[in-house]
């Protein structure tokens, strides 16, 4: 495993963004290119990250960056694909897409091309709501969660799009956080040298659309694995494996409270103990589920 002081010193995601402070995807996006260095192409569907690459003709990203249509990412990254390849280039391709762009609007084509097994690197970095256009619902928020669009809480769980990706047979499959920079850089080098369709999954906190105070971003990246809510674990070759950060608290009694993940946060703030408990008895179960398949071939 790399260690922090082996992580490469140069940027290629620039300070002076226009992000927000405390904001879990550019602290996210700056490690991965750590990981995938200048010989990469960006693609960027709709979403806060459209916004805080700095408005034409300034941009933060020192590498080629292309922004599409909310639901056009994949598709216009398998394009780009075979535009590089008929040139004789040698690249990455990457899709840095949010949660809105990748689990609802952007999923037929991201599906499609997790089918054709496109030589990519799909990143999702998950701040489980819409932020960009005001902080509403997607799939991916969780359960009793507010937002401009659930006031009294999201009555459905989050979408497992982990695994709806891995039974698509791709060749890679992650989950990520921005807390554990060393494991998501690990993830990031080996998706880097593999082909076909890869897809990650990065837990993303967002602060304005949390609630959340600046210096408790990181904290509460830190607190979502430590309480069982976010597993980190990948599915390589169809086998999937709980990753290191998550392997003790896989069992509920080695779990940090789920009140101390929640406390924190402004967009928990409504929920009253017996809605706590249903949420955790979700934990309980996934957890469980994912422990029964450690080791084992699930595609």
């Amino acid at each position: 495993m790399t260690s922090i002081k082996q992580l490469p010193y140069e940027e290629y995601f620039l300070a002076g963004n226009g992000s927000c402070p405390g904001c879990g995807l550019t602290i996210g996006l700056r490690n991965v290119l750590k990981a995938l260095g200048k010989n990469v192409y960006m693609v960027v569907p709709a979403s806060c990250s459209s916004v805080v690459q700095s408005p034409f003709p300034n941009s933060s990203a020192t590498v080629p960056l292309l922004n599409t249509p909310f639901a056009a990412s994949a598709a216009a990254a398998s394009g780009m694909v075979r535009a590089l390849k008929i040139m004789g280039k040698d690249a990455v391709v990457m899709v840095w897409a949010g949660d809105g762009g990748t689990f609802d609007i952007g999923l037929a084509t991201v599906s499609g091309a997790a089918e054709r097994n496109e030589d990519l690197l799909y990143i999702c970095y998950d701040n489980e709501a819409y932020m960009n256009t005001g902080g509403h619902r997607s799939s991916a928020t969780p359960l009793g969660t507010f937002t401009g669009t659930t006031p009294t809480g999201k009555r459905e769980n989050k979408k497992n799009v982990p695994l709806i990706m891995a039974a698509h047979g791709i060749p890679y499959v992650a989950t990520a956080s921005i807390a554990f920079v060393t494991d998501l850089y690990d993830k990031i080098m080996k998706a880097k040298d593999m082909k076909g369709f890869r897809y990650i999954q990065i837990y993303s906190p967002c602060t304005p659309g949390w609630l959340l105070p600046t210096e408790k971003s990181v904290e509460s990246a830190k607190l979502a694995v430590q309480t069982g809510i976010y597993p980190l674990f990948e599915i390589e070759g169809g086998i999937f494996k709980i990753s290191a950060p998550s392997k003790a608290y896989l069992k509920k009694e080695k779990r940090k409270p789920l009140h101390d993940y929640f406390k924190i946060q402004g967009r928990f703030k409504h929920l009253k103990e017996e809605h706590i408990k249903l949420i955790e008895q979700w934990i309980d179960q996934m957890n469980e589920e994912y422990a029964a398949l450690d080791g084992k071939k699930i595609f």
